[in-house]
């Protein structure tokens, strides 16, 4: 329990139905899904649409999605990838041969086909219970009326507005300028978008007038995509990957993802006794700085398509996390694995349902970078994700861009079994930090008897391209004594990451916690 005296958060508690996410509006339009008769599914689909209109410098229908999930009274965890792949003309050698070393951030060929809503209306239909009209109404209605820009919006907004381009500054700028706290921002182009997939379903997207005005953006700008290329777009069911950590099970969405990172890096952990250590202490920071390190190395040499990954058993494999453990000293920081092309960074919104039936769903939704590659559509105001830079050009490499690909991605769903059961589905946003974020959250949790909103609340580091960033939260002490051991440390100007989740409790009580990193809430009935 937290001391009363200080500023904090309590837990949120309810029985009937919880949701967790990083805007208010998002998790009370979630809680009145469910208050309707929807069930979790509906209910996060819903509010992950909303977020695109609340914080559209994280996310929105120009993006990709992944979702974990578990029916009623099921001990299954099942998952679906709605991430998006390179234009079938689009390969490496031709970027190569222009001279590029990476995929530019900010040109059309770091815009992969968005997955995100032919697979919200894939889950409407086959998970869901109202359809994809009633999921849509709410962000119709923002999108059309307006949202205030909530205070954590507006930083990012301020951060990331330089990268808007083009129309896209008309857009998401209002009157030429950054939204400030509390100025009402509105997107009708969207709108109109929402009420035609509302209609007509995932077609209504990639077909007709809304696919040639993403096009229209997209060609202008010398990308190769194609009508056939938005027309073929599906979303793919696949089979989670799982590790023990102590005595919970944490599940992850395999590859593209970047969830074998997260469970590699919980196995190097496990080599250690971080439960005797300072939950706070410079000796936990240090170990999961070097673990984070040798997690990454492996991610950035293996992780890709799955249709082209052949390293994620090894990642899995308990022995390749011993043998990583070995090479870590105590007392010393080593030097950061030489960093790849790849771009792993940025932004994102997450998004926790349980209803009262016992469906849980675990949604991490994203468009890369904040607001993306900055490229919008010319009507709709549609703005196109920037996922295709998580492609290297390294030729040979298993994550090399080539057309029809899906990239390594860094968005990654979480859930914890224990003893077989669901016990918690929960996320947490931050581009590269998100496997960090995962094991550091488990470890909370298994190795220091956190509560979850605990767990979420305690200060962050996370060695990031040979800089440990450690939030404020730490001391300066702590900061000197990890200087001493060797890392280069600086204290990040934002702070790291953001998390969400719901415990369901044996009593049928469920427990929600959010970050106050961020704007949102946990929100229940």
């Amino acid at each position: 329990m937290r001391d009363f005296h200080f500023p904090g958060r309590s837990a949120v508690l309810a029985t009937g139905g919880m949701c967790a996410t990083s805007h208010p509006l998002g998790a009370k339009a979630a809680v009145d899904v469910l208050q309707r008769g929807g069930n979790a599914m509906d209910a996060a689909i819903a509010g992950a649409v909303l977020l695109g209109i609340c914080e559209p410098q994280m996310t929105g229908i120009g993006g990709d999605c992944f979702v974990l999930w578990s029916e009623a009274g099921s001990t299954e965890v099942r998952a679906l990838n709605g991430s998006g792949r390179a234009p079938a003309a689009l390969d490496a050698a031709e970027l190569r041969n222009g001279g590029e070393k990476t995929v530019p951030l900010r040109s059309a060929h770091a815009v992969t086909i968005p997955g995100a809503i032919d697979a919200f209306c894939f889950l409407s239909e086959n998970v869901g219970k109202l359809g994809i009209d009633a999921l849509l109404a709410p962000s119709i209605h923002y999108a059309e009326n307006g949202v205030p820009v909530a205070p954590r919006v507006a930083f990012d907004w301020e951060q990331d507005q330089s990268t808007l381009q083009g129309v896209a500054r008309d857009h998401f700028l209002i009157n030429g300028r950054t939204p400030k706290v509390g100025d009402i921002f509105r997107a009708p182009g969207q709108a109109e978008v929402l009420r035609r997939i509302a209609k007509d379903g995932r077609d209504a997207f990639y077909t007709g007038e809304v696919a040639d005005d993403m096009l229209e953006a997209l060609n202008a700008m010398g990308g190769k995509h194609t009508a056939a290329d938005f027309a073929a777009v599906a979303c793919t069911q696949t089979t989670p990957i799982a590790a023990a950590y102590k005595d919970i099970e944490v599940v992850e969405h395999p590859p593209n993802g970047q969830g074998a990172t997260a469970l590699l890096m919980l196995n190097i952990l496990s080599q250690f006794d971080i439960a005797a250590m300072d939950p706070l202490g410079a000796q936990r920071i240090h170990i999961e700085a070097e673990a984070a390190k040798l997690a990454y190395d492996a991610r950035n040499r293996f992780l890709t398509d799955a249709d082209y990954a052949t390293r994620t058993e090894y990642m899995l494999d308990m022995s390749t996390a011993q043998q990583l453990a070995a090479l870590i000293d105590p007392n010393k920081a080593m030097q950061s694995p030489a960093a790849l092309s790849e771009a792993v960074h940025k932004d994102t919104i997450y998004i926790t349902v349980v209803d009262g039936d016992g469906m849980s769903v675990s949604l991490i939704y994203s468009i890369f970078h904040g607001f993306g590659s900055g490229i919008a559509s010319n009507k709709f105001g549609l703005l196109m994700q920037n996922r295709g830079a998580g492609f290297t050009l390294e030729q040979g490499h298993p994550n090399e861009l080539k057309g029809g690909k899906r990239p390594m991605h860094t968005i990654i769903p979480g859930m914890i079994r224990r003893n077989g059961k669901v016990e918690m589905p929960f996320g947490v946003m931050g581009g590269a930090y998100q496997p960090c974020g995962h094991a550091r959250f488990a470890s909370n949790l298994c190795d220091f008897g956190m509560d979850p909103q605990a767990a979420i609340d305690a200060p962050r580091a996370f060695s990031d391209n040979g800089t440990l960033n450690v939030e404020r939260g730490y001391s300066d002490a702590i900061r000197s004594e990890l200087s001493d051991m060797g890392h280069n440390v600086a204290i990040p100007n934002v702070a790291i990451g953001g998390a969400q989740t719901i415990k369901i409790h044996e009593s049928g009580v469920l427990e929600g916690a959010s970050d106050p990193r961020k704007d949102g809430c946990a929100l229940g009935y």
